[in-house]
Order: C-alpha cells, then sequence, then structure tokens
C-alpha cells in the first residue's frame, strides 16, 4: 500500500461526522467561559448585596434608639397591618405592604409643613372648667360616717399578698385599707407576690416609704409590719383563714365582706387574702370610705427615696429646669423636687410629651391580635401564651375566639408605635417635640419604632437620659422602673396613653388628674372609633383624618364627674376624692 494512502486525510476532504465532532468541541469550548463568567456575575451580586445591607446597618438613622435585650421576629410588613391586611393575612396572604405607609407619608409631609405654624392653643390644656375641681380626701369626717370606732383594728389582723405588677399592686393596697377600717381590722404591711410575667422580687419597703404610710393612715386604721408571733404559727390554710380570689367575687360590694370575712376574722383573728386584683366595688360604698381609698392612693403611698432622688433627676432634665414645687411634684419627689440638677444628660426644652407605649410583648401576646409579622410573629406569640398564659391557651383549645380583624374592628388591640405616631401628629404635636417613651421593651425593637423615631426625632426614654450608674440600682427590677416611669408620665407637661385599659395608664391619668389643677392634659384615645378612620387609609386625605382623630380626641378630654362604678383610681373627679370650688 503506498504511504500515501496511510496518511489522514485532509481538511478540505474531511467527512461530515468529524465536521460534526469538531464543532461539537468549539461549543464546548466556549460554554466554559461563559459559565464562569455566570457564575462570577452572580457571586459579584451577593458581595454587592451584602455590601448594601451592611451600609444599611451601619447608617444612623437605620440605628436601634433603644438598647433591647430580646428582638422579636421583623414584621413582614414594617407597617401597621389594618382590617383589609388582617383579613388577607387570615386567608394564607402576605399582608400588603402599602396601607399605612400612606398615612405616614401623609403624616410627614403635614409635620414638615406645620414647622413654621403656631401650635393648637388647647395643645397642653385642659378645657377650662377642670380648673373648678381641687383635691380634698386628705380631710376625714369619720364622726359623721357610722365607723367612729372602726380605726382600733380589735376585731384581728388582714394580711394580703398582691399579684401583678406595681400598679395592680398599688389598687390592692388601697382596697386592703379600706377593707381593714370597714371590718375594724389591722391592716400588717402588703406583701408582693413574685410573677414570672414581671420578675421582680421587690416587697412593698423596697418601693414605698412603710413608715410613712403607717404614719399618714394612723387615723384611719392600725398598721403594724408584722402579725404577733402567736399568730405567725398558724396554718390558715388549715383554719380556713385563706382567702383566695376565687373565693371572693371581683368588685365586691362592702357587704359581702361583712358577710363572709369577717366571721372569719373574728374566729381566727386573721385572714390572708391571695392575689386581691380588684376585689372591692367602686359602688356602692359609704362615702368616707371611698375617700379613705383616695386618701392611700394619692396622699399615703410615696415612694422611697432612692425612687424620688433618680425620678427628680429625670423630671429635672426633661424640663429643663424646675420653676416651682407644685402638690403633685411635692408628693412624688418630696424633698428632692428642690435640689439643683446635676450635671449630666439634660433636655433642652422646657415643655415635654410622655407617651406609654403599651406594646410590651406580654400585652401583644395577651391581645390575640395580628400585628403584621407573619408565621414567625405567630408562632412566638403563641409560645408566649402557652408559658406566662396557659389558661389562655387552654381557652383558645375548646372555644372559638374572635377573630383578629373583628378584636381590631372593636379597639381592643393595643395601639401600635405607627398608630400612636399618626394620632399625635393628627392632633397637632410639631416635629420638633420633645417626647418621653414609657414602657418597657417595644415587641419588635427598632423596626415598630421606626415610623415614631423618623416623625419624631426628639425622643428620650431614662434609659437615655440617666447614665448607667445611675440606672444600676434598678437594674432588673420591673416594679422600681416602672416607678420612675410613673413619675416622669404624671409630671410631663402633656400624657398621652395608646391602651385606655392599662393600669399604669389609668392610674397616671388620675394623679394628673388629681393634682394637675387643670393645667396636666391626657390624650386618651377611643381605639373603637380610631380603627374605623385607620381601616380607611387606602383612600383618606390627611385633612379628613386630622379632622377625625381630633374630634375623637376632644371627645375624650370632657370634664364630667366619675361614672358610676368606674375607678376612682383612673378618675378621682369625685365628691369623695375632690371638691368643687363653685359649690
Amino acid at each position: 500500500m503506498p504511504e500515501a494512502a496511510l496518511l489522514p486525510p485532509p481538511a478540505a476532504a474531511s467527512s461530515p461526522a468529524a465536521s460534526a465532532l469538531r464543532s461539537r468541541r468549539r461549543r464546548r469550548a466556549w460554554r466554559r467561559p461563559r459559565g464562569l463568567l455566570c457564575w462570577g456575575a452572580l457571586v459579584a451580586f451577593f458581595f454587592l448585596m451584602n455590601w448594601w445591607m451592611f451600609s444599611r446597618l451601619q447608617d444612623p438613622a437605620a440605628r436601634q434608639r433603644f438598647r433591647l435585650r430580646r428582638h422579636p421576629p421583623a414584621p413582614a410588613n414594617s407597617s401597621l397591618s389594618t382590617l383589609e391586611e388582617v383579613r388577607a393575612a387570615e386567608k394564607g396572604k402576605r399582608p400588603h405592604p402599602v396601607m399605612l405607609t400612606h398615612l405616614l407619608a401623609l403624616a410627614a409631609h403635614a409635620l414638615a409643613e406645620a414647622e413654621s405654624r403656631p401650635e393648637p392653643k388647647d395643645l397642653w390644656k385642659e378645657p377650662v372648667n377642670a380648673t373648678l375641681w381641687k383635691p380634698c380626701s386628705d380631710q376625714r369626717n369619720w364622726e359623721t360616717s357610722g365607723y367612729i370606732n372602726s380605726s382600733e383594728g380589735t376585731n384581728g389582723y388582714i394580711v394580703i399578698s398582691a399579684n401583678g405588677g406595681i400598679n395592680q399592686q398599688r389598687v390592692a393596697i388601697c382596697n386592703a385599707v379600706t377593707i381593714s377600717r370597714l371590718l375594724n381590722a389591722t391592716l400588717v404591711i402588703p406583701k408582693f407576690l413574685y410573677s414570672n410575667v414581671w420578675l421582680d422580687k421587690s416587697q412593698f419597703g423596697d418601693i414605698y416609704q412603710e413608715d410613712y404610710f403607717i404614719r399618714y393612715l394612723k387615723s384611719d386604721i392600725q398598721i403594724v409590719k408584722e402579725l404577733p408571733l402567736e399568730l405567725q404559727s398558724l396554718d390558715l390554710e388549715a383554719i380556713g383563714s385563706l382567702v383566695n380570689d376565687t373565693d371572693v367575687m371581683k368588685e365586691a360590694k362592702p357587704s359581702i365582706y361583712v358577710k363572709k370575712i369577717l366571721p372569719i376574722l373574728l374566729k381566727n383573728r386573721v385572714v390572708h387574702f391571695v392575689g386581691f386584683g380588684n376585689r372591692l366595688s367602686y359602688d356602692p360604698i359609704p362615702f368616707e370610705l371611698q375617700r379613705l381609698r383616695c386618701r392611700c392612693n394619692f396622699h399615703a403611698l410615696r415612694f422611697v427615696h432612692k425612687i424620688q432622688e433618680t425620678g427628680a433627676l429625670l423630671v429635672k432634665r426633661l424640663h429643663g429646669s424646675m420653676p416651682h414645687l407644685s402638690p403633685l411634684e411635692d408628693n412624688l419627689l418630696g424633698h428632692f423636687a428642690g435640689k439643683s440638677i446635676p450635671s449630666g444628660k439634660r433636655n433642652e426644652s422646657s415643655k415635654y410629651l410622655a407617651v406609654h407605649l403599651r406594646f410590651e410583648i406580654d400585652m401583644v401576646a395577651y391581645s390575640l391580635c395580628y400585628f403584621g409579622g407573619g408565621k414567625d410573629e405567630e408562632e412566638e406569640l403563641e409560645m408566649y401564651r402557652q408559658i406566662h398564659f396557659p389558661a389562655l391557651t387552654e381557652i383558645k383549645k375548646t372555644t372559638k375566639l374572635p377573630s383578629a380583624a373583628f378584636l381590631r374592628s372593636e379597639g381592643k388591640c393595643p395601639l401600635a408605635p405607627e398608630e400612636a405616631v399618626l394620632m399625635l401628629a393628627a392632633i397637632g404635636f410639631k416635629r420638633s417635640t420633645s417626647i418621653y417613651i414609657a414602657g418597657a421593651e417595644i415587641y419588635g425593637g427598632r423596626h415598630r419604632m421606626a415610623a415614631i423615631s423618623r416623625l419624631y426625632p426628639a425622643l428620650v426614654t431614662k434609659e437615655t437620659l440617666l447614665s448607667p450608674s445611675e440606672l444600676e440600682p434598678f437594674r432588673n427590677f420591673s416594679s422600681q422602673l416602672a416607678a420612675l416611669d410613673f413619675i416622669a408620665c404624671a409630671s410631663a407637661d402633656a400624657f398621652a396613653m395608646t391602651d385606655p385599659g392599662s393600669q399604669f395608664s389609668s392610674l397616671v391619668q388620675g394623679y394628673r388628674m388629681y393634682y394637675g389643677g387643670g393645667n396636666l392634659p391626657t390624650i386618651r384615645p377611643n381605639k373603637r372609633r380610631l380603627a374605623n378612620i385607620l381601616v380607611k387609609n387606602a383612600t383618606i386625605e390627611w385633612k379628613e383624618f386630622e379632622t377625625r382623630v381630633n374630634k375623637l380626641i376632644q371627645q375624650t378630654k370632657q370634664v364630667h364627674e366619675r361614672p358610676v362604678a368606674r375607678s376612682i383610681f383612673r378618675h378621682p373627679r369625685c365628691t369623695e376624692c375632690m371638691c368643687r370650688t363653685d359649690s
């Protein structure tokens, strides 16, 4: 065979199969660099996104303003979900992200325009007829009351172990004082039960001045610090002297105590009430007994010097100065009200608004409302309920409860910070207003606080006004921290509550009403009516929103005498607690 026959054919003369093979090789060679380029672009995209997110976290405007120990999952929608969004979420749809964002944008624009205009004249004032009411529960007139001999305490001893936080405990103390007088019993300084919600071991003497309490009420009842030794060893449950909340109905009439409790007291010489939450009615009750309950709350309970001193720092740094000593400050701060302000953080404004944001996880979980956080929120709140509210969890298993949408439409949900800031903007508070935020950790952290901190940047808390060393004595004592908030809110030039059902807000409102002389307004929204306005947020214009919110707030600021059966702690404008100067 010739040598030429063994050589491969020239390229021009190659077969079709060989050409196809070479073509496939060329395509593979092209795909490799193109694939590498795609992967490189994808990696670069992720690096770019990480850089952008990191830069956002470093942005001062995006930093968290409050130190929170705990960060719940970020809401699926950073704005509060409205009724339409709640209904959509209940059907498994993602909450619409626009709704309240529209109103918040309108509020930002309105606040920018309002800076050059004067504030509404009545923003920092109560109606004129509020000045007609003056405190007078410190006046005693037992001689005409039918209880002239009841201060001797000869029928035995009353012991209470109050549950709840500082606010519930305060109400229990004053109810115990009243019942002690009713039953002619000696009151033992109340004890406080430890709560797995409040996690505070504080007792009466850690919050209130024991000796002052005993001294102030000595003309009303006998008070001792301990049971006599012969009674301390008794098994109170075995002898039938242990009385739980199940044994006495809520808001029981005085006659119930005379009928059921007095015989036990006379037989065993001691009765121990455990829990004692809201166990005495507001009406009907004899005039002087009701006045005694007011006297206990507004005069006999004074904070210990440690709380007074730090509370005075807060108030002075908020006001910038203390021009005169008022009866309110004398009661809350004692002799510390007149002292000079130490060097430290000071608010330049002389006028401030206090806002109680009742939006902690316990309130949010107990409300059974939906706040836009999707499945993560629902699972976390359900877990919290199982630990802290097991009875509610059991009820959910056997009873069909109202839907989240229905609860919101009925005003049963706590106002979120987004709703609160819209209310404040609508009624005329300027963007430059100094605002003191009271409350514990806000559920949702900085995500929930973003709207209010953007629209009102001059926000302060006790944590920002006090140094770490000034706060140190109160660490891990939630009731004592709440006492500082109480002082700051009661002393504010205006106070806004976001949950009228809150015991804290109710007590602050009552204090301001009692001592304010018509100069300490409280903003108390009707949540049901506010919910009906907010549900139209997709279409409502700012002027209409502003008008409607102002109308509902003005109606709640009207001055009237305490309605029958309403709390005297919340509403002391009644003849038992206060006197009219025009009568």
